[in-house]
Parts: C-alpha cells; structure tokens; sequence
C-alpha cells in the first residue's frame, strides 16, 4: 500500500531542484574561476615551449663551444710551458746567456 503524501511529493521536488541549481552555480564558479586564472596567466610573462626549446638548443651550443675552446685553450698553453730545446730568439739567447753567468 502506497499512500500519496503530497508534503513529501514536494519536498522531494524542492530538494531536487535546490541541488540541480547547487550544481548550477557550481559549475558557474568554476568557469568563471578559469577565465581569472587564464586572465592572470595570460598576463605573466610565459614563454612557449617553442621559445623556450629554441634557448635550450642555443644554450647546449654554447656549451660545446665553451668546451671547445677551453681544450683548444689547454692544449694552447700546455704547449706554451713547455721549455723549448734551443732558444730561437736573440732576447731568449740573451736570457739563457745571462741565467748562466
């Protein structure tokens, strides 16, 4: 037996409609939080990743380049310091007469 209680009939109907319009103004909230964020986002200085991959390609170059001639800048002065078997300038011969004396 089912009996028709038409207090609870509308208390039914008035919670349902309370939620679907909770849902409403949550769905509403979080739109318009979105559109904030993007605003503040948007206004920040981001790069993309095409730049931001375009920097790192550059900064790896340098980084070879650097390295390249730090050992061009080894090999340079390792043979700068090493002594040399016979003088071949005058002032080196002058230098090497007056070590002597």
């Amino acid at each position: 037996m089912q009996s028709e209680n038409r207090f609870f009939d509308d208390f039914a109907k008035f919670v349902n409609g309370a939620a679907g319009t909770l849902a409403g103004v949550g769905r509403e909230a979080e739109q318009s939080a979105r559109a904030r964020a993007k605003e503040w986002i948007g206004g920040l200085e981001f790069v993309s990743r095409e730049e931001f991959e375009a920097v790192k390609a550059m900064a790896a170059a340098a980084r070879d380049e650097a390295d390249g001639l730090r050992a061009r800048l080894d090999k340079l002065e390792a043979t700068a310091s090493k002594p040399s078997a016979a003088p071949t300038s005058a002032k080196a011969k002058a230098v090497k007469k007056s070590a002597d004396v």
